[in-house]
C-alpha cells in the first residue's frame, strides 16, 4: 500500500512479475484498502507509514483487528523512532525501508509469510535501542524458561518459526507451543509485542 502512483505500480509488478508471488491488489490509503480487501485477503501486506488519510502507523491495527492473519511489514524512507514504535505495537511484524532492493524486498515478504519478523538492519537497530530504554522492568508472574527466550531472541532476529526449529532441533508444533506460553506469561498477543516487551524488561539482548 503506497500512495506514490510509480511506486505502487512497480511494487505490484515487481511482486506480480516473481515466480512463487502474487499481488493481489494495490491500494493508495487505509481506508481504500479496508473497503476493497474483503473480496481477497493477502497473506503479506506492504504498509506505507505514511499515506494521506489515516497513516500507515495507525493502519496497522485496523488491519490487525479486521484481518488477523495478514502478516504486516512497514515500508519508510526514514526510520522514524516513534513511528517504527508504534507500528510495531500496533502489530506490525515487520519494517523496512523503502531504499531496500528488489530481491532483499521480495525475501522479506516471503520471511514475513513464513512467521519471521523482516526488518532493516538501521530500524533494527532503532528498535532495540528504543525498547531497551523504555520505562522500568515490569513484573511477571511467571519467568520465561531458557528455551522460549532462546525461540524469543530466534524470532527477534527475524528468523521463521521453522527456522527456529530447525535450529534448535525441535519440531514446528513445540515451537509453537513455546509461542503460545511466551504470550500467556507476558500478556502479549503477537510476535512484535512480545519481543518489544521482552527487550522493555531485559529478558532478552
Amino acid at each position: 500500500m503506497e500512495d506514490d502512483r510509480p511506486t505502487r505500480e512497480g511494487l505490484g509488478l515487481l511482486i506480480g512479475g516473481t515466480r512463487g508471488y502474487s499481488c493481489v491488489g494495490t491500494f493508495n490509503s487505509v481506508e481504500s484498502a479496508l473497503r476493497e480487501m474483503d473480496r481477497n485477503i493477502p497473506e503479506v501486506l506492504l504498509l506505507d507509514i505514511d499515506l494521506p488519510g489515516m497513516p500507515g502507523s495507525e493502519g496497522v491495527r485496523e488491519f490487525r483487528q479486521r484481518f488477523p492473519s495478514v502478516q504486516i511489514v512497514m515500508l519508510t524512507v526514514y526510520a522514524e523512532q516513534d513511528r517504527v514504535f508504534e507500528s510495531i505495537c500496533n502489530g506490525a511484524c515487520g519494517y523496512l525501508l523503502k531504499e531496500t532492493p528488489p530481491a532483499k524486498l521480495l525475501e522479506s515478504i516471503r520471511e514475513a509469510h513464513q512467521g519471521g519478523a523482516p526488518m532493516s538492519p538501521e530500524i533494527a537497530r532503532k528498535v532495540v535501542q528504543l525498547f531497551q530504554k523504555t520505562g522500568p522492568p515490569e513484573k511477571f508472574d511467571e519467568h520465561l524458561t531458557a528455551q522460549e527466550k532462546r525461540v524469543l531472541e530466534m524470532l527477534m532476529q527475524g528468523h521463521s518459526y521453522q527456522r527456529a526449529a530447525d535450529q534448535l532441533n525441535i519440531s514446528l508444533n513445540t515451537v509453537r507451543d513455546y509461542i503460545r506460553s511466551i504470550y500467556d506469561k507476558l500478556h502479549v498477543h503477537s510476535k512484535s509485542e512480545a519481543v518489544a516487551k521482552a527487550l522493555r524488561n531485559h529478558l532478552i539482548r
